[in-house]
């Protein structure tokens, strides 16, 4: 699996969502995507890719574009 799946992958599971509606998903437009489905996709990047996503990061994933954007500052290529 590479990394676009396992990214992916992260946004279907956390979010209970065919892969063909993540691309171009915005935090705005998904009432699952609250305070709590956030903590929740963080966790599952986190996991996905071991790492530790610092506050600002976290902050700033407001889309699935944005947090492809996020995962590069990691050295994580889509």
């Amino acid at each position: 699996m590479n990394n676009l799946e396992k990214y992916i992958r992260a946004f279907t599971q956390t979010f209970d969502l065919s892969p063909e509606k993540v691309a171009g998903l915005e935090r705005q437009s998904l009432e699952a995507w609250d305070s709590i489905g956030h903590v929740g996709l963080v966790v599952a990047l986190e996991e996905e890719f071991a790492i530790m996503m610092e506050p600002d990061d976290i902050a700033v994933l407001t889309s699935f574009e944005k947090g492809q954007e996020v995962l590069k500052k990691y050295n994580i290529e889509m």
